[in-house]
């Protein structure tokens, strides 16, 4: 087995939570010094002029990152008209963060089942979302919440134009009923 190529495919399935060396040792069944040896040489590979990642360290966590010198093409991506369509995956985390806000990214990859990282980091860069302040619950994580791009977007006036979700109509009226059930006469 490459373990090269294994460690390849794991920091780009971590994204950008990244792993820790004690994590890779773990997973890779193999001494610290070994994953180090492995991680040089993978680093030394994107060095290269030719690759447009490369591995990171940030926080404890080694990750595979974009090259910062390619930046000006990266922004490019981002403001072209054809690559502003929004995916299925960026409309349901934009209907979750838009329903619920402000909401962690944790909040929101419980509902959808699945991380939502690279997507909300996406819909900031297209200033669809924002940093909203920090949650209260440990870590701090951040909190987001919709723009006034976002209201553009959608052709919306206000947030309080969203359509009206009918499972929580639904709800609203079993409440009713419920608490009409009980009132006295």
């Amino acid at each position: 087995m490459n373990l090269l190529g294994v460690l390849e495919g794991i920091l780009f399935v971590v994204g950008d939570e990244g792993i820790t060396l004690n994590a890779l040792t773990d997973i890779l069944q193999i001494n610290q010094d070994e994953v180090k040896k492995l991680l040089l040489e993978l680093k030394h590979t994107y060095e290269s002029e030719e690759r447009g990642i490369r591995i990171s360290f940030l926080g404890d966590a080694f990750k595979l990152t974009t090259k910062k010198e390619h930046k000006d093409y990266y922004q490019k991506l981002i403001l072209n008209p054809e690559s502003n369509t929004l995916s299925q995956a960026a409309l349901e985390t934009l209907a979750i963060i838009a329903y619920n806000q402000p909401i962690t990214r944790a909040e929101v990859d419980e509902i959808r089942g699945i991380s939502s990282s690279h997507i909300i980091r996406k819909l900031v860069a297209k200033n669809l979302l924002k940093e909203a302040g920090k949650s209260n619950l440990p870590g701090r994580p951040n909190l987001y919440k919709t723009t006034s791009d976002f209201l553009d977007y959608f052709g919306l006036s206000t947030i309080n134009d969203l359509p009206k979700l009918p499972v929580k109509e639904k709800i609203e009226q079993e409440k009713d009923l419920f608490t009409s059930i009980y009132k006295e006469n």
